[in-house]
């Protein structure tokens, strides 16, 4: 048996990737950062170091099903057929996208 794990794409989904760099370069961040950790101080100046990047992402549900390994090669289909068995699919949200892929040896979870 294989078990998939996917989630629901929508058109409003964000995937965005903000350099660390320019994050602190914008004032209104900037201004947040000191009022929160640097109160009253003056002079104060934010810098990075390396090129950390910063992920702003649709925090997403991740759904699972289950099918036999001879089922591989259709494993985008039988997601799409699964979030739809089970109504997964809203207004603008008409894709899958397969997160994870695993074998399941049946005969260990059985005992």
């Amino acid at each position: 048996m294989i078990e998939v794990d996917y989630t629901i794409m929508c058109k409003s989904d964000v995937a965005l990737e903000v350099s660390l760099e320019a994050l602190l370069s914008n004032e209104k961040v900037a201004k947040a950062i000191k009022a929160e950790f640097a109160k009253g101080v003056r002079n104060l100046a934010l810098k990075s170091r390396g090129d950390a990047t910063i992920l702003l992402q649709t925090d997403k549900v991740v759904h699972t099903f289950r099918v036999s390994k001879n089922d591989f090669a259709d494993l985008l289909e039988l997601a799409e057929e699964d979030a739809r068995k089970h109504k997964r699919f809203k207004k603008e949200c008409e894709g899958v996208m397969l997160v994870d892929i695993r074998t399941i040896d049946e005969s260990k979870e059985a005992s």
